[in-house]
């Protein structure tokens, strides 16, 4: 999906291609928060990747009904959000954006919509993944930065997205790079009941909602074994210092310590591994038997899960700087998901973590 909101005076691009309920949440936080705000216009386009529901089109579906009935079933979007199907008339002149998509489709998205923005346009990335480039790690805001030469801030944070629709508190975590561009998408986003904090230490804050998706299949791993909240605990907690110890090797700025304290580190963390789909993809995926792919189909309507292969992007980034012996959780995720290695692997791996020695 990707929405437009307009501002009074310029135009706000926002992006959320099939990316589960978050998008359709997040389109009905800014369609409500700009009709009461002078800076913005009120109407809020949406980029909607076309499919048929039921015999009808999904965007005539949420023009007509105000309802993604695919993605977030149950809860009525705003009347000034507005479904277009095309990606180049959904992006024109427009100058905030806001991305939500799968990683995977960022190249793609970022093609067709460069030559297509204002000179101005800054953006903001929801987008929880990582991009294997030829020297190693790249975050996705790098790849939006270097392929349409814009600036970008991220959100990460606790946000369960049927709970953000139906507007249950929760708090998340803007990190930029320049100050200004973050207190903007925070006056766009933020409401009572979904509040913000804003850091300049954008790319930690980027890393963590990555890497906590592969801590989240090994805490699912973990349930499917029955192992209980004290193993639980373990991954959580040395999860969190692969976590550290990745971002101290890989982001290019100074990493803060306080940003793992923010609502994209720890808070996120622990609602990913008690309540999140890929805790629950991995859980099934010990019970069943089934393959990732098998439970992709059947428990995501085909859509792709984003713990195992991130697992996947970092095992060959770490392979590539030798530094896997370095990452036993992250490695082991891996090797369960993509080696056929016993799901019991991720008990041996929390016995002989470097941090117990």
């Amino acid at each position: 999906w990707v929405c437009i909101f307009y501002k009074f005076y310029k135009s706000i691009f926002y992006n959320a291609y099939n990316y589960f309920f978050r998008g359709s949440a997040v389109a009905k936080i800014i369609g409500n928060n700009v009709k009461t705000m002078l800076k913005f216009a009120s109407t809020v386009k949406m980029w909607v990747f076309e499919e048929t529901i039921n015999g009808r089109k999904l965007t005539d579906i949420i023009n007509n009904d105000h309802e993604n009935v695919k993605y977030l079933p149950g809860y009525k979007l705003p009347e000034n959000v507005v479904a277009v199907p095309n990606l180049t008339e959904a992006v024109k002149d427009a100058d905030l954006l806001v991305f939500v998509i799968p990683h995977q489709f960022i190249y793609k998205i970022c093609d067709a919509i460069t030559g297509h923005l204002t000179k101005q346009a800054v953006g903001i990335t929801l987008i929880k993944g990582i991009d294997e480039g030829p020297e190693g790690l790249r975050l996705i805001s790098d790849v939006i930065r270097a392929k349409m030469g814009i600036d970008i801030s991220v959100l990460m944070g606790a946000n369960i997205a049927n709970e953000v629709a139906a507007e249950k508190f929760c708090e998340t975590t803007i990190g930029c790079k320049i100050l200004e561009n973050g207190l903007l998408f925070k006056e766009l986003l933020q409401t009572p009941n979904f509040r913000i904090t804003v850091v300049d230490d954008a790319d930690t804050v980027e890393i963590c909602g990555a890497l906590k998706n592969i801590v989240a299949v090994g805490a699912g791993f973990c349930d499917g074994l029955r192992c209980g909240d004290n193993t639980k605990a373990a991954v959580i907690r040395l999860g969190l210092m692969e976590m550290i110890a990745f971002a101290k090797i890989f982001c290019k700025g100074q990493v803060s310590i306080a940003t793992f304290l923010e609502s994209c580190g720890v808070a996120d963390l622990i609602t990913t591994c008690y309540g999140g789909r890929n805790r629950r993809v991995a859980e099934a995926f010990v019970k069943t038997g089934k393959s990732i792919e098998e439970l992709e189909q059947e428990m995501l309507n085909g859509q792709k899960l984003q713990g195992p292969q991130t697992s996947a992007e970092v095992y060959r980034i770490l392979q590539q700087k030798g530094l896997v012996e370095k990452f036993p959780l992250f490695t082991a995720v891996y090797k369960i998901c993509y080696e056929g290695k016993p799901v019991q692997e991720m008990i041996f791996c929390l016995q002989s973590h470097p941090e117990h020695i």
